[in-house]
C-alpha cells in the first residue's frame, strides 16, 4: 500500500512523455520552436532596477546642482550670451591690365587681425596714381563694425567703385560676455565685386616711368608724366607719372613714416599729373594755331615770314623804347610747314595776334590782322584744350585758355597785343593738361574725332566729330613730321628706322626769370597711317638742360621695338611682306 502510495504521489509532467522520442513533432530548432521560456529570475531583476536607481538619483543630483546649487552663476552667463546679426564683408573686384595682368585683388589676411581680404597691388612701378587705393572696413574698440565697406579713395578703385564693390552677406553670431565667438550661422551670402579690365597695359607704363624716372635725375627735371593713347577708340594704352606711391602702403596705413614722407614731398607723388596736373604748354600748341590760321585764311600755307631771332614792336610814344619779342633762334623764310618743323616763335606771334603796318618790313610780309585772341579760345577750345577730356576718373583739370576777360579779372589789366602773342605760343596764362594735349593730337591723327579717353578696355568709342578739313590737316601733319625727318627740326630724337613718327616738341619758360622750363614732346604713329598718339612731359628744369622730352621718349619707342612691336605695327609690316 505504501508502495502504491507513494508512487501515486509522483506525477507526469507532460513534457516527460515521450522523452525518450526525439523531435516528433519536427520543431525547427534554428527558430527556437518547441523550447519553453523561463521565468526571469529575482536577482536579475534587482540588479536591473538598481542600475536605473541610480542613473535617476546621478540625473536628479546633477538638475539639484544646476538649478540650486550653481543656478545663479548659470543664469548670468546665460543673460550676457548674445545672438547679434553679423556682417560677412564682400570681396572687392580684381582690377587687370590690357594683357590679363592682375594689378589689384584680394588676399587672405594671413595675421587673422582684420576678418576680411585685404587689398593686394602689383609690385610694377609708376602705377599708385592709376590704381588708388582703398580704406579698409573699420571696427569700434567693442569690435563692431562703423563702417562696414571697403571704399576707393581715388584712382580706379574710386572711379569704378559701384563695379568693384562686392554686396556683404550677413550671419547670425553668438557671443560670450567676453567678446568671444561661440557659434555662426550664415543666412544671407554676399555677392563678389565684378572685376575690370583696364585699358592701359601695365609693362608698358612701368617701362615709361622707369625712363622718365632714370632721366630727371640726368637732367634735373623735377618730375615728369606720360601717356599713350589708341586713336580710334580712345582707349588710354600707357599712362604714368613721376614720381608714384605704393598703393598697398595707403591701404594698409601702418607705414606712418612712409606716408608722411609722401604727404612732405614736393614732386607731389598722389598727383596724377597726365590728368590732373595743369601746365604751360609752350610751342605744342602751334600745329593747332596753324590749322586756325588755314581755317580763317589768315595766311596761305606757302607764305613766307622771315625771322631774324626776334619781333620788334615800334612804339609809337617812345621811338627808343620797341617792345621785342624774341624768337629761340632766327629761322630766316619759314612758310607753314616749315614754322611747325623748326618752331618759329615768330611766325606764329604773327599769325596769332597779326603784324601792325609799322612793323610789316621786318617781316617781309605787309599788315597782317591775325587771328586775335577770340578766334584763338574758339579754336583751341574745339581741339578740348581749356577744358575736361569726360574721362571717367577723379582729380581731372580744365586748364586755362588765357583771355581778356581773364585777364581783367585776375590781374585787373587791360589785354595787350604781347599776350595774344605769348598765347599763341602756349606762353602767357596758357594751361593744358597732358592728357587734354593727348586727344589734340589724337584728334590730328585720326582726321578730326576728338575722342573721350578711357581707362577701360574694350568700351564703345565715344567722339566728337570736329570736320576738319583733310588739306588744311594735311598741311600741319605735315610740317609735324618734318620736324621729326628734316635737318633743323626739333624732334630729330624721334627720326627712327623701325616706324615713322609725326611729333611737336615744346619748351614752356617758367616763372618771371626763365630760369627753369617744361619739356614736352607730343605727336602720333605711323605717320602713314595713325594708330596711336602719345605725351609726355618733363617738368621743370633748369633752361641750361639739353636733354628734351623728345630723346626721352624715343626710349620708350626703343623698349616697345624690343618688348611690344604690335603697338609699332612691326608684325603686320612683316607678315605684308612674307605674303609678297
Amino acid at each position: 500500500m505504501w508502495g502504491m502510495r507513494r508512487r501515486s504521489k509522483k506525477m507526469v509532467e507532460f513534457d516527460e512523455i515521450f522523452m525518450d522520442s526525439s523531435n516528433l513533432p519536427a520543431f525547427n530548432r534554428g527558430r527556437l520552436e518547441g523550447r519553453l521560456e523561463l521565468p526571469i529570475s529575482r536577482r536579475s531583476v534587482l540588479t536591473v532596477g538598481g542600475i536605473f536607481a541610480v542613473v535617476v538619483l546621478i540625473f536628479f543630483g546633477k538638475l539639484f546642482d544646476l538649478q540650486v546649487v550653481n543656478g545663479a552663476d548659470y543664469r548670468e552667463r546665460s543673460d550676457n550670451n548674445n545672438i547679434d546679426q553679423g556682417i560677412i564683408i564682400a570681396e572687392r573686384g580684381v582690377i587687370y591690365d590690357r594683357q590679363g595682368e592682375m594689378l589689384a585683388w584680394n588676399a587672405a589676411d594671413r595675421e587673422d587681425e582684420r576678418g576680411f581680404p585685404l587689398r593686394s597691388y602689383s609690385d610694377r612701378s609708376g602705377l599708385g596714381q592709376l590704381l588708388g587705393y582703398v580704406s579698409y572696413p573699420q571696427k569700434d574698440k567693442n569690435g563692431f563694425y562703423y563702417r562696414t565697406d571697403y571704399i576707393g579713395r581715388t584712382g580706379l578703385e574710386s572711379a569704378y567703385e559701384s563695379r568693384l564693390h562686392g554686396q556683404n552677406g550677413q550671419q547670425l553670431v553668438e557671443v560670450d560676455a567676453s567678446g568671444q565667438v561661440i557659434s555662426a550661422l550664415t543666412v544671407k551670402r554676399g555677392r563678389i565685386g565684378r572685376s575690370i579690365t583696364s585699358s592701359v597695359d601695365a609693362a608698358l607704363s612701368e617701362a615709361m616711368y622707369d625712363i622718365i624716372s632714370s632721366s630727371t635725375e640726368k637732367a634735373g627735371f623735377r618730375s615728369g608724366a606720360g601717356a599713350i593713347m589708341d586713336i580710334d577708340t580712345g582707349e588710354i594704352i600707357a599712362l604714368t607719372s613721376f614720381p608714384s606711391y605704393d598703393p598697398e602702403v595707403m591701404a594698409n596705413g601702418s607705414d606712418v613714416e612712409l606716408i608722411e614722407g609722401y604727404n612732405a614731398d614736393e614732386r607731389f607723388p598722389f598727383l596724377n599729373k597726365v590728368i590732373g596736373g595743369a601746365y604751360t604748354p609752350g610751342s605744342i600748341v602751334k600745329p593747332f594755331m596753324a590749322y586756325a590760321a588755314l581755317a580763317e585764311n589768315v595766311i596761305p600755307a606757302s607764305q613766307q615770314i622771315f625771322s631774324d631771332g626776334k619781333l620788334t614792336i615800334p612804339n609809337p610814344y617812345d621811338p627808343d623804347q620797341p617792345t621785342i619779342f624774341r624768337d629761340w633762334r632766327a629761322h630766316g623764310n619759314v612758310d607753314m610747314r616749315t614754322a611747325i618743323a623748326y618752331s618759329s616763335d615768330v611766325y606764329f606771334y604773327i599769325i596769332g595776334g597779326g603784324l601792325p603796318a609799322i612793323a610789316a618790313p621786318q617781316a617781309g610780309v605787309g599788315e597782317m590782322p591775325g587771328l586775335g585772341i577770340a578766334r584763338i579760345d574758339r579754336y583751341m577750345k574745339m581741339f578740348g584744350l581749356g577744358e575736361k577730356t569726360g574721362i571717367d576718373f577723379p582729380g581731372e583739370q580744365a586748364g586755362l585758355i588765357p583771355t581778356p576777360e581773364w585777364k581783367l579779372e585776375t590781374f585787373d589789366e587791360e589785354w595787350r597785343l604781347g599776350n595774344t602773342y605769348h598765347t599763341s605760343i602756349g606762353q602767357f596764362g596758357f594751361l593744358t593738361t597732358p592728357l587734354q594735349m593727348l586727344r589734340a593730337y589724337a584728334a590730328l591723327g585720326n582726321g578730326g574725332k576728338l575722342m573721350t579717353p578711357t581707362l577701360i578696355k574694350d568700351v564703345k568709342p565715344r567722339y566728337e566729330d570736329l570736320e576738319l578739313d583733310p588739306t588744311y590737316l594735311d598741311i600741319v601733319t605735315d610740317g609735324m613730321r618734318m620736324a621729326v625727318n628734316k635737318d633743323g627740326g626739333t624732334v630729330r630724337g624721334l627720326d627712327l628706322k623701325y616706324v615713322n613718327i609725326a611729333g611737336k616738341s615744346g619748351t614752356a619758360e617758367l616763372g618771371n626769370d626763365n630760369a627753369h622750363v617744361n619739356s614736352w614732346v607730343a605727336g602720333f604713329w605711323p605717320y602713314e597711317d595713325p594708330k596711336y598718339a602719345f605725351i609726355l612731359l618733363m617738368e621743370r628744369a633748369p633752361r641750361s638742360n639739353q636733354l628734351g622730352a623728345g630723346w626721352v621718349m624715343r626710349e620708350v619707342f626703343d623698349w616697345m621695338h624690343v618688348n611690344r612691336p604690335e603697338y609699332l605695327q612691326l608684325e603686320t609690316s612683316a607678315t605684308d611682306e612674307d605674303d609678297e
